[in-house]
């Protein structure tokens, strides 16, 4: 396979606004997506804006080739795939702008369903769909798939709240389908088009029996073929063609901008789980259940029930239970307020005291007993595809029959699992809206396993279509059911979509071999490859979940990206493709390991668990010379004095123009790596001050813990920094600390663990915990560090040395924030509140559940606490930030842009985080002088 590929496409058709990433590690990358299909596209582009889609396309017919989408990478069937030209709509394209009070929403198809979400919360309102994926999946797959969810059913999809979209044709004319005049300007542009769907139309109309097929179809959930259901519910042109786009998978159209109508939040929520003896007994009860006008109801079958037991927080209701032929609905009753939700919830409990049930009924509104209920529900997936054995795939699949049909169709899916020998499968899903999806794990290595796969895929289909079912509900037609679009369909409505296709794709350019295929084997071609590579993250399946959130994301890789390169040159090293081999581990020496910020916020993310900052920091131990790593041991026995030099260093180089030690660290740098020489400017702070001396008052509330950094950096502008001022609010508040012996020689090991210097991080980490075990008084007093990255460093230093010190498991760290909330709040007079405070939650805040009591701190001293929606890591990351500034330039982009808005509105009296390196990277990507809240806590609480 060739490495390096000629420009594919001609550039002086492309325009200069459209960026072409040809390079090995960037195909490779962006080709693996949730599906279990893979092909290596030949190039990926990125268009700025619908005119660049529109030259995109003249370009892609010019040169013959043809091109797929990509945004959120999330979906399952095959759609997001090629093995031509990938064009990227999820670097651009990210717009969210908020009209109507909330009514209306205009967003870009890179903009995710969670942050068009978030923007949304403030109006109490939300968008529609509710796929499970609304962390990662974007905009343009949403209405490209038409996806759905646990509660919009087939009311608040993207087919019903679509107001209108801004459409770029295959010919390359952009349509805003709100125009007054659209309907015209489509006759005039585009009069094959305009005058074929009205065409086609009157023929669907023409067929009694046809009607009544589609409309049967098209009252469940179906995302397989193209939507005919437009033919029947719009009678012109515009109406036609963009509901058509919806849940066309990109074989259309491109959608530049999606317009919603959005939904009210019932934000008052009672959550209920159902255990009836037979999954008869639980689909009996189904139909009286929807009367009730539940929000949710999602089936567990038996097998899910039986994985759920063994999960951490099993909720009573089945942790005793035996399970046999048992089932479940997780239920939920939303409502606009409390009053309405108790009179609701006494309805729907009056009513479950009537059904066999095998556990008696209740609801919760409680936050952390309704989040154990959806664990069951939504740790299925976590417990049977983290567990699968290595190198298989995880299948997620789904189906729909009328809800008359869902129990035979179960009983006959369980048959079918025995029959093929699925083991470990489980069935649960959208039971009011008879969809259902089941997991099931495959090996597409062997070809006597994709020959089972095939006979179970021919069983499953003669299953669904007996039942009158559509063989894809919600996750798309893909490549998986192309092929089986006619058998559902049959002869004429087939060949209908099939005009539609030609009718607005002529060339067909767009996506080919997904939605419609002639090839009946189709479904079986490009399976994708799973190699085992390394036990830190054999088991991802390649969601996608763990993207938005990296702060790499718009500057190198993603945490997906980095685990399926490390799959590809597995492959490339089997194949015998050294070439390739050789070049993309040039490449990820950069893209994958020096900007990663091995900050964890994947693993908040990821189903599966899996925190790429520790396939990342053991890259990095690898890559150690013994010399470096002797360096940093040395360094962790006298960690003190290495702090206080550090410090003084930074002191020293405030004073001196900062040009003049800036080109002294780029001589550093050039001579021996941008990895291992922090680059100096003039944003970085002076030395931090001394560290505290022991003190052991015997009537001690707490240990103080204070983090090395305020000796390295000092405090923002005048400030007295995070150490003294969690000092002065204890003391403030009457709380007594003990502060441990050699405090300034004591460090939560993040410097070596994320550089990959084990031993030294062994050292410290012995050291450390001895101290603080001791301080605590063996674990009698909890521990409150002032510096949040290095509370949650504590945190992974105290879990990875319990299996040698279990005693340590009596130790309580907790953030300053945390522990000052509560503790210190309800004691302390604030004088007088600021006007307005911004607040940065970091990415420890938020592994620590700590952003809550960051934010309840910014409360008390602030009248009004803006978080920015956008907010993300800084990826500062201790010294990454010194190391690689590009890294946290980009990181910080769009919180920082989404801040100067916010501005526009009202100036800021303050800006705050919880750790000071990250208050160094938002101040250095803002202009403005971020401090710890504690300070300003503090100075607003004096006497």
């Amino acid at each position: 396979m060739s490495t390096t590929l000629a420009e594919p496409l001609d550039p002086a058709l492309l325009g200069p606004s459209t960026e072409v990433h040809a390079r090995s590690i960037d195909r490779f990358a962006r080709a693996h997506d949730a599906s279990h299909y893979l092909l290596i596209p030949d190039a990926v582009l990125s268009p700025a804006d619908a005119a660049g889609v529109a030259r995109v396309f003249g370009a892609v017919k010019a040169a013959g080739r043809t091109l797929t989408f990509r945004s959120g990478g999330t979906s399952l069937s095959g759609q997001g795939v090629s093995g031509d030209i990938l064009v990227d709509t999820r670097s651009h394209f990210r717009d969210v702008a908020v009209s109507d009070d909330g009514a209306s929403v205009r967003v870009g198809p890179g903009a995710t369903v969670r942050q068009v979400n978030t923007r949304l919360t403030r109006f109490g309102r939300k968008l529609g769909p509710d796929p499970a994926s609304e962390i990662a999946c974007t905009i343009g797959g949403v209405v490209a798939n038409n996806s759905s969810g646990m509660a919009c059913g087939i009311v608040e999809n993207s087919y019903r709240t679509i107001q209108s979209m801004l459409l770029v044709l295959p010919s390359g004319t952009i349509l805003d389908t709100a125009a007054p005049d659209a309907n015209e300007l489509l006759l005039s542009e585009e009069p094959a088009i305009a005058e074929g769907l009205l065409a086609l139309r009157e023929r669907l109309l023409a067929s009694p029996e046809n009607v009544a097929f589609v409309r049967q179809q098209f009252s469940m959930k179906n995302t397989m073929g193209y939507g005919l259901n437009a033919l029947l519910d719009f009678d012109d042109p515009v109406g036609i063609l963009e509901h058509l786009v919806i849940g066309s998978e990109g074989t259309l159209a491109f959608v530049a901008e999606a317009r919603f109508r959005t939904i009210e939040v019932r934000p008052a929520i009672a959550t209920g789980l159902l255990v009836f003896e037979t999954l008869s007994d639980a689909m009996a009860a189904l139909p009286a259940l929807t009367e009730l006008g539940l929000a949710t109801i999602e089936l567990l079958d038996a097998s899910s029930l039986r994985v759920a037991q063994g999960l951490s927080d099993v909720p009573a209701a089945i942790a005793a239970i035996a399970v046999r032929q048992h089932a479940a609905l997780l239920v939920e009753v939303h409502a606009p307020d409390s009053g309405t939700l108790a009179e609701d919830a006494a309805n729907a409990l009056a009513h479950f005291t009537t059904l066999p049930l095998a556990v008696a009924p209740s609801l919760t509104t409680d936050a952390a007993e309704r989040a154990a209920l959806w664990h069951v529900r939504k740790g299925l997936y976590t417990a049977i595809a983290g567990a699968r054995p290595s190198g298989t795939t995880a299948l997620l699949e789904d189906i729909v029959v009328p809800v008359g049909r869902l129990l035979a169709t179960c009983e006959r899916l369980i048959e079918l699992f025995a029959e093929h020998a699925y083991e470990g499968s489980v069935i649960f899903g959208h039971a009011k809206d008879g969809n259902i999806h089941f997991l099931l794990n495959e090996r597409f290595d062997d070809p006597s396993s994709v020959e089972r796969y095939r006979r179970f895929t021919d069983d499953l289909v003669e299953l669904v279509l007996g039942h009158g079912g559509s063989l894809k509900a919600e996750h798309g037609t893909g490549r998986i059911m192309a092929p089986f679009v006619r058998r559902q369909y049959g002869d004429e409505l087939t060949d209908m979509m099939w005009e539609i296709k030609r009718l607005i794709d002529p060339a067909g350019i767009l996506n080919p071999g997904v939605v419609l295929s002639d090839d009946a084997d189709s479904y079986l071609h490009d399976l994708k490859r799973v190699p085992t590579v390394e036990k830190e993250v054999d088991r991802c399946v390649e969601c996608g979940y763990c993207e938005p959130t990296c702060p790499s994301k718009s500057l190198t890789l993603t945490p997906r990206q980095r685990i399926v390169l490390r799959r590809d040159m597995a492959w490339a090293e089997d194949q015998g493709e050294t070439a390739l081999l050789a070049e993309l581990r040039a490449d990820y020496d950069y893209d994958g390991v020096r900007t990663c910020a091995v900050d964890g916020m994947c693993a908040v993310a990821c189903p599966v668990d899996i925190n790429t900052g520790d396939l990342v920091r053991r890259l990095r131990s690898e890559q150690a010379s013994k010399i470096e790593d002797g360096v940093w041991d040395a360094a962790a026995q006298g960690w003190g004095a290495i702090t206080r030099v550090g410090g003084l260093a930074l002191t020293v180089a405030g004073a001196l123009p900062a040009p003049l030690v800036t080109g002294v660290t780029k001589i550093g740098r050039a001579v021996l790596g941008a990895d291992t020489v922090p680059l100096y400017d003039g944003g970085l702070p002076r030395g931090g001050s001394k560290a505290p001396s022991a003190s052991t008052p015997a009537d001690a509330a707490a240990v103080f813990f204070g983090a090395c950094i305020g000796t390295m950096f000092g405090a923002e502008g005048h400030g007295e920094g995070s150490r003294d001022a969690v000092m002065t609010v204890l003391s403030r508040a009457g709380i007594p600390f003990v502060v441990p012996e050699d405090t300034g020689g004591l460090c939560c090991g993040t410097p070596w663990k994320s550089k990959g210097h084990l031993s030294g991080y062994d050292r410290m980490t012995k050291r450390t915990l001895a101290a603080l075990w001791s301080a605590s008084r063996q674990g009698a007093l909890p521990v409150v560090c002032d510096a949040a990255s290095c509370t949650e460093g504590l945190h992974v230093m105290l879990a990875q040395a319990l299996e040698d010190h279990p005693e340590y498991a009596g130790l309580v760290i907790e953030d300053a924030t945390t522990y000052l909330a509560r503790e210190a709040l309800p004691r302390l007079n604030v004088s007088e509140k600021l006007d307005r405070i911004a607040v940065h939650p970091s990415c420890s805040t938020t592994a620590l559940g700590a952003t809550g009591a960051l934010t309840a701190i910014a409360s008390a001293v602030a009248e009004d606490v803006y978080v920015p929606d956008g907010w993300g890591c800084c990826a500062f990351a201790g010294d990454r930030g010194m190391l690689h500034p590009e890294l946290t330039a980009s990181a910080t982009e769009a919180e920082a842009a989404e801040l100067r808005d916010a501005e526009d509105q009202g100036a800021f009296d303050a800006f705050v985080s919880a750790n000071r390196t990250c208050e160094i990277g938002m101040t250095r990507a803002t202009g403005r002088p971020y401090r710890h809240v504690v300070e300003v806590l503090e100075e607003l609480t004096r006497p």
